[in-house]
């Protein structure tokens, strides 16, 4: 079924809050084989948003709105939805037995606008709200329905999952899978161009790329009457995908790289210690995240300057001078002292230029070394991300220090 979610509130336009409902709600519709159209946010005028409902109509059967149910003058959402669907707004005798009921409970004195919530279509499905006030309602005309709920997200999802999705589960008649592949090493240009012979000629199941921060998501969906039937086709897919861009795939369900290294530290009781210059600390930070990644993180080093490379990894000086802090001989002493000092199974190490300033010809901003000691070995490998934006260039560092890590234990 054609789906649009129309969101309303100046506050969303004005940029003042983050319209996390439209997400959500995607996300649930899809999930449950609903094909959602359209996205639209409306301020707190009325005019506007009949407007929006008719034109919604036009190509949709269904609709979802949220905000615009409470108490205050420029709350029009119900009154709106009355006039487009050729109703009226009457007092709901339920409505205001739960609306009193609210305020005797928590001992507060009610102000008169708060009636207005007790007000509703007369053909409406009112769907209470046990998280607020405001109840949401259902509405039918002419083979077209709209389900509308408080903006609040906390009120909006609980009414969602226990008044909104019973509805929805009656008018469903098929379902969506989807698996989302993460990526790290291939950019979205590149990865689409490899997978042009399975984009032309795809019907279902659907491929999407996604550009993300330092690397690429793929989306394969498909939309079928069981489950079972679009898992089955999801999963043939990425059986093909495998086959042309399998190397640079590092999850299957969504996850992002350091939970997938964390796991496999964890179940292969691999030991590691890390050194870090320009990324300082954040890859001691983003391992320690991981609940019980203590049992494998021995220890983290930031090094930052010359100095704390020879006090603390032993690098030479004489390196440090002919190759500069930024090498890959640095790098490897780096991981190689980390390595004696340690004992860890992995000892990584990145030195680099994260800018703005710093950058030459020879070596820009963005450029790293990575350093990794591992089974008696020590090897270094260069990274680049050419971006000014100096936390872009840690971030990118960061992914591509996990990335060394997970090649090695995959």
């Amino acid at each position: 079924m054609k789906t649009a979610i129309l969101t309303v509130g100046t506050e969303i336009l004005f940029g003042q809050i983050v319209n996390t409902n439209a997400a959500f709600l995607s996300q649930e519709l899809q999930n449950m084989g609903f094909d959602v159209m359209y996205h639209y946010s409306v301020g707190d005028n009325p005019g506007r948003l009949k407007e929006l409902i008719a034109f919604a109509f036009h190509d949709c059967d269904l609709i979802l709105t949220t905000g615009g149910l409470g108490p205050t003058q420029d709350d029009l959402t119900k009154e709106v939805i009355a006039e487009a669907m050729g109703d009226k707004i009457v007092e709901n005798k339920e409505c205001m037995e739960a609306l009193l009921e609210n305020y005797r409970k928590a001992g507060r004195t009610m102000t008169p606008n708060n009636l207005k919530q007790a007000y509703m279509p007369s053909r409406a499905k009112v769907l209470p709200n046990d998280g607020g006030t405001a109840p949401g309602f259902a509405l039918k005309k002419d083979g077209k329905m709209i389900i509308s709920m408080p903006g609040p997200p906390r009120e909006m999802k609980r009414m969602f999952e226990l008044q909104v999705r019973p509805i929805l589960a009656s008018m469903q008649d098929s379902v969506i899978f989807y698996r989302i592949l993460r990526t790290f090493g291939i950019g979205e240009s590149k990865m689409e161009t490899v997978l042009l012979p399975l984009i032309d000629g795809q019907t279902d199941p659907t491929i999407a790329t996604y550009a993300k921060e330092g690397e690429c998501s793929l989306r394969i969906a498909s939309k079928r009457k069981t489950k079972e039937e679009a898992q089955e086709a999801v999963d043939r897919m990425i059986e093909d995908v495998n086959k042309l861009i399998g190397e640079y795939i590092y999850s299957y369900d969504d996850e992002d790289l350091v939970d997938v290294v964390g796991k496999l530290l964890l179940e292969k009781h691999i030991t590691i210690s890390c050194a870090e210059s320009c990324t300082g600390g954040l890859f001691a930070a983003a391992l320690t995240d991981i609940p019980g990644i203590s049992e494998v993180f021995e220890r983290g080093i930031v090094t930052y300057t010359n100095r704390a490379k020879i006090e603390e990894l032993g690098v030479k000086a004489e390196t440090l001078e002919k190759y500069s802090a930024v090498s890959p001989e640095t790098a490897c002493e780096m991981a190689a002292g980390l390595a004696e000092k340690t004992g860890s199974d992995i000892c990584i190490s990145v030195t680099g230029i994260a800018g703005p300033g710093g950058g030459t010809a020879e070596k820009p901003v963005g450029l790293a070394y990575i350093g990794i000691a591992y089974k008696g070995q020590v090897k270094a490998v260069e990274s680049k991300y050419r971006n000014v934006n100096r936390k872009w260039n840690r971030h990118y560092a960061l992914l591509a220090m996990l990335n060394q890590v997970y090649q090695l234990i995959k």
